[in-house]
């Protein structure tokens, strides 16, 4: 099969960065799905894990998380699924991507794509959507329907993958949604998704939130930088509010006052922790993605996608790896197509 890998951790711009290779077929497992893959999306996950070091793999890896796709196949243990459905699926850090013509995928990870969506837009969804509802919804304390009502959000980084998706969910969930951006297109594509308000993280925030009638803000979600948002978000956090974390930070941060006084919240997300670990919870993704569908084709959550490069090969990779590192990405950058 025709693949995308790495057998050296080089910078972006060398063209032994990412390689077209070919790969023998996975063989499923018995809770897998087989997958024949459409269409996949990156996300900053890929170009941290291709970051340059001196590994050298023996095997070439592939990597890659968003998918959407037919399946082929479906293992002993698997339930719900069978030959010929479309599914979505954000998969697992611990096993070969998605950067490949197929996929072996735990089927309790994966749910049937939205009918509404194409391969392209489905596949943009799926490792955003799972972070920004677990962190929002389960890491969080907010109930998914109306856990926002009366209640104020601060997204940082509102224009960017997680951010476009955290945004809709939020406001869904009854949230007044302020979003930061910089660029009047990240601007106004966080009013697209759905934020009443949209701020200049280069400038301070107090001072735009409180023109806003913000003199504090109930939570907030930070998708950016953990280090460089710490001390304003402690000072602009309400008592008892929350704030939800997925960037690692690059030093020690100090929890104590002024969120040991207030008593804020500090919630950490990341996808992969369930599939990483095998918890017995794991197939929660796989309903969440169900329940993100149901909302796709009732018309309430919008796609994200909003540039798709074609086809899926090294060159095209490692062009949409290095508009992500470029920091400038607006919605999610989708690849389709062998």
């Amino acid at each position: 099969m025709k693949a995308v890998a790495l057998t050296r951790y080089l910078p972006i711009d060398d063209p032994q960065a990412l390689l077209d290779v070919e790969l023998p077929a996975p063989v499923p497992g018995e809770h897998d799905l087989l997958v024949r893959v459409e269409a996949v999306s990156v996300n900053p996950v890929d170009t941290k894990l291709r970051a340059p070091r001196p590994q050298v793999e023996e095997r070439p890896r592939v990597l890659g998380f968003d998918a959407a796709g037919t399946v082929q196949a479906v293992g002993a243990a698997v339930q719900g699924f069978r030959p010929g459905d479309r599914v979505y699926y954000a998969g697992d850090v611990t096993r070969p991507g998605s950067n490949a013509e197929l996929q072996a995928v735990d089927a309790r990870l994966a749910a049937h794509a939205p009918r509404s969506f194409d391969a392209a837009q489905a596949a943009a969804l799926p490792l955003v959507a799972i972070t920004a509802w677990e962190l929002l919804f389960q890491r969080m304390p907010f109930d998914s329907e109306q856990g926002g009502r009366g209640k104020s959000l601060l997204v940082i980084a509102g224009a960017g993958g997680v951010g476009s998706i955290a945004i809709q969910l939020a406001r869904r969930a009854g949230f007044a949604v302020i979003a930061t951006a910089s660029r009047p297109e990240t601007a106004e594509w966080c009013r697209a998704m759905g934020a009443q308000h949209v701020v200049d993280h280069h400038r301070p925030l107090a001072p735009q939130l409180a023109a806003l009638g913000f003199a504090q803000v109930d939570a907030a979600v930070d998708f950016a930088d953990t280090d460089a948002y710490w001390e304003p978000l402690g000072e602009l956090l309400a008592p008892q509010g929350h704030v939800g974390l997925i960037v690692e930070p690059k030093g020690a941060l100090r929890i104590g006052d002024p969120y040991k006084a207030k008593c804020i919240g500090i919630h950490w997300e990341f996808m992969f922790a369930r599939p990483r670990f095998r918890t017995p919870d794991m197939a929660e993704q796989g309903r969440i993605l169900a329940r993100v569908a149901q909302l796709v084709d009732a018309g309430e959550l919008k796609s994200i996608q909003r540039e798709t490069l074609s086809p899926i090969n090294a060159a095209n990779l490692r062009e949409a790896h290095r508009r992500l590192e470029s920091g400038t990405t607006v919605g999610k950058l989708v690849l389709a197509g062998w």
